[in-house]
Order: C-alpha cells, then sequence, then structure tokens
C-alpha cells in the first residue's frame, strides 16, 4: 500500500521542480498536491507528471480547514512538505493581510490537522504514526540582514523587516512549538534565493531575461549592490528530498548555495550570456540597465552557512552560479515566445 504525502503549493516555482522530482523517485508514494493556483501558480510546470499514476492534483487553500481534514482523512496523509506561501517582498508590502493570511493562518491550519490526524495526545503518536513528519520550507530572510561579512546559521536570532519575512517567521514558530509543545514529527529548512526553470516572471533573473528579450529597460534597486546567496533550484529540491527523509526531528537546517552575488554582478551575467547566445542587432544588453528608486526596508545582504546540512546529511549543491545560470537561461529561450 503506498503511502500518502501531501505537498502544499506544487505548482508554485520551487514546487513545480519539486513535485517531478518526488513523484519519480519515489513511486511508491503517492503525492497529493494541493494547490490554490495563484497568480504564481501554473499547471502547466507539471505537465511532466500528468499521466503519472502515483500524483493527484487538488486545487484548494491551505486555510480551508474542512478541505485539509477531509485531504487527510479520505487519504490517511503520513506526511506534508509545506511549499505554500505567499513571497514577493514588493507584494507584501502593498498587500500585508494575505501574507499574514496564507503564510501564518495556512501554516497553522495545515500543522493543527496533521496533529489530530497523527498525534493522541502531546508527544503520543497514534499506533502506526510515529514515522509521520510535516517539514516545513522558510526563507533566510527571517534572519534580516547581514553586514559585509558573516553567515546565517541556523542559530542566528530572527530580525524579520518586511511583512513577507515577518510572516515567515511567525510560521516557522509556529511548526517549532508544535515540536516543543505537542512532540510533533518537523523539520524545517531555511533556503537562500532559488533561481532556474519555471520561476515567476515578477523575480529578478526571469524579469531580467524576460525585458531584455523585450529590448525594454532592466530596472535594479538603488544602485544594485544587495548581495544575495543564489541556489539552484533542483539543489534545494535534493535539499528538501534528504532533510524529509534524514533529518532530525525538531531541527532547523540551512540551504545556501555558497554563490553570494550583488545583484548588477547578476543582470551583467545575464546580459552577457544573452550576448552570446541571442544577440541584440545593435548594441549589448547590459545598455538597457536602468536604476531605480529602492524599495523600502530591502535588505543589504543574505548569505547562508550550510555546513549543518552538509556535515550532517551529507547535501550539497550540485550546480555553481555559473553552471545554474547557464542552464536558466537556455530553459527560459526555449520556453519563451519573444
Amino acid at each position: 500500500m503506498s503511502q500518502s504525502i501531501l505537498i502544499t503549493g506544487g505548482a508554485g516555482f520551487i514546487g513545480s521542480n519539486f513535485v517531478p522530482y518526488f513523484v519519480q523517485k519515489y513511486p511508491q508514494y503517492h503525492i497529493i498536491n494541493l494547490d490554490s493556483l495563484t497568480y504564481a501558480g501554473n499547471l502547466d510546470n507539471l505537465s511532466e507528471c500528468n499521466e503519472c499514476a502515483n500524483y493527484t492534483f487538488v486545487h484548494g487553500d491551505i486555510s480551508d480547514r474542512e478541505l485539509i481534514e477531509k485531504l487527510f482523512q479520505d487519504n490517511d496523509i503520513r506526511g506534508v512538505i509545506h511549499f505554500a506561501a505567499e513571497s514577493h517582498v514588493d507584494n507584501s508590502i502593498k498587500n500585508p493581510k494575505a501574507f499574514i493570511d496564507t503564510n501564518i493562518g495556512g501554516t497553522f491550519t495545515l500543522i493543527d490537522v496533521a496533529r489530530h490526524h497523527w498525534m493522541e495526545a502531546p508527544h503520543q503518536s497514534k499506533p502506526g504514526y510515529e514515522n509521520s513528519r510535516f517539514h516545513h520550507i522558510s526563507t533566510d530572510e527571517v534572519y534580516g540582514t547581514l553586514g559585509d561579512t558573516g553567515l546565517f546559521m541556523e542559530t542566528t536570532p530572527y530580525s524579520p523587516n518586511s511583512p513577507y519575512s515577518a510572516s515567515k517567521a511567525s510560521s516557522d514558530f509556529i511548526v517549532r512549538a508544535y515540536h516543543h509543545t505537542y512532540g510533533m514529527n518537523v523539520t524545517t529548512s531555511n533556503c537562500s534565493n532559488n533561481y532556474g526553470p519555471k520561476q515567476h516572471h515578477e523575480k529578478l533573473i526571469p524579469l531580467i531575461i524576460q525585458q531584455a528579450l523585450a529590448e525594454k529597460p532592466l530596472p535594479i534597486y538603488g544602485k544594485g549592490l544587495n548581495i544575495r546567496d543564489w541556489l539552484y533550484v533542483l539543489d534545494h529540491c535534493k535539499a528538501i528530498d534528504t532533510i524529509y527523509h534524514e533529518g532530525r526531528s525538531g531541527e532547523t537546517y540551512n540551504v545556501g548555495g555558497r554563490n553570494e552575488r550583488n545583484n548588477i554582478e547578476i543582470v551583467t551575467r545575464i546580459c552577457s550570456i544573452l550576448d552570446e547566445m541571442r544577440p541584440r542587432i545593435s548594441g549589448k544588453y547590459a545598455d538597457l540597465i536602468t536604476f531605480v528608486q529602492d524599495r523600502p526596508g530591502h535588505d543589504m545582504r543574505y548569505a547562508i552557512d550550510a555546513t549543518k546540512l552538509e556535515n550532517e546529511l551529507g547535501w550539497e549543491a550540485d550546480e555553481t552560479f555559473d553552471t545554474g545560470i547557464i542552464k536558466t537561461i537556455e530553459w527560459y529561450l526555449r520556453k519563451m515566445i519573444i
């Protein structure tokens, strides 16, 4: 009998890379993908799962408790891998309520239903549910901002600076509390900036690729000096797989690519690759770079120390930024109709 695992937000960027990988790797699992299909969800990105016997898509909201309870009951769900979240910082500044509702309220609904399905009492699992696990995907933005040196570690104090990161920090604490109060089997991962195929065009890398190919201005906040640690999305998927199966209950694992770049470096690198792969008729793509007013509360630098994940669980990133960005651009060139 196959084991049912609920994946939330599987039609989003990271989820739609993870689900096909997971469905193919674990035919013994019945993967149920729950997604509300907001603007960031795209079922076309899951087309490779359409004929898979161990895959089911469900259209719905993680905040809908009646739906979540029915999914657990009907499918006897034994694991949750929780991607679903509002994630774009600019949108959180314009409409913070959506982030509070989904990231905090939705996470609470999911883990509370899981608790009732898996637990008889605090620190007492129902027979057969001892290994049922709730894995929560979070972000390095909960740690705030770094100076010129140093790295975020699992022990770094939380200091969120945007409505988005505050909502994710809150969801992290809910998951932590359910482990300590009820003894639930949980793990959490905090990742650096992901990039790769299937990312929504509002995010930096696909936005720059799209704008460049359309011969439109390439907008960069401030002076382009904000630094992020870039993680290729499939490397992140492999990390989640490893943590879900091998991570210690109650632990947090930071996932990073050890690829720090500032925004102007990212954009100029994309431009130089596009100059080679699809040259402009006249001029260089970098000529389109335009600096725009910085966004409020823009953190200057994020960088992840993934030593714990590497040493304890043996994970390591397969892609450098130089290899990953070429794969990413090649994917968008195949998919974009310009």
